[in-house]
């Protein structure tokens, strides 16, 4: 059986889980979240405790079993605490700036990268003197503050020489020595 399915998933206070036609939703104090759930799955909600069984025990059963009961526990956690992600642009003259949903990106090209972001993603860019340019997404889907950051990321990725690009705040960067170390 699969570790990950076995595990109950608790409901915090403020919570409201429901399951109606093979959907699930989730509402919080953040907003709210539906999921479809496979039909070979079964849902209970039991005194602030969420379970989900199999009725059979096929292979893509086992493997949906673990998928939703991450699914609807990364809700239940995004509707209560909510999630973030942030990004680091390294470069010179890298900057980020908001005005509202829209963000602009100068990250060395020869035009600003403007990104107008979806509704549910809350966004702040930090610049301080000194210190490399950070755009924090706040969210309480992880699915899409995660779409988000990859797609931000992808604009400019880090370069293995300087590391320079657009990364995870605490993200390691495999550095590589330039040909000058070859001699």
């Amino acid at each position: 059986m699969s570790r990950v399915g076995k595990a109950p998933i608790s409901v915090p206070a403020g919570v409201e889980v429901s399951f109606k036609d093979g959907v699930v939703t989730v509402k919080g104090k953040l907003g709210e979240l539906k999921q479809e759930i496979s039909s070979d799955l079964e849902f209970s909600v039991e005194d602030g405790t969420i379970t989900l069984s199999r009725s059979n025990e096929e292979k893509q059963t086992r493997a949906n079993h673990g998928l939703y009961r991450a699914l609807i526990n990364n809700m239940v956690i995004g509707v209560s605490e909510g999630f973030e992600k942030k990004l680091e642009l390294v470069g010179v003259g890298y900057r980020a700036s908001n005005q509202g949903q829209r963000l602009d990106l100068a990250l060395g090209y020869s035009h600003n990268i403007v990104i107008e972001l979806p509704s549910e993603i809350k966004v702040e860019t930090v610049s301080d003197k000194g210190k490399n340019p950070i755009v924090i997404l706040k969210s309480h889907d992880k699915q899409l503050v995660g779409m988000v950051a990859a797609k931000i990321r992808s604009f400019r990725k880090p370069e293995p020489y300087k590391g320079k690009g657009v990364r995870f705040v605490g993200e390691y960067i495999r550095r590589k020595a330039g040909k000058t170390a070859s001699k």
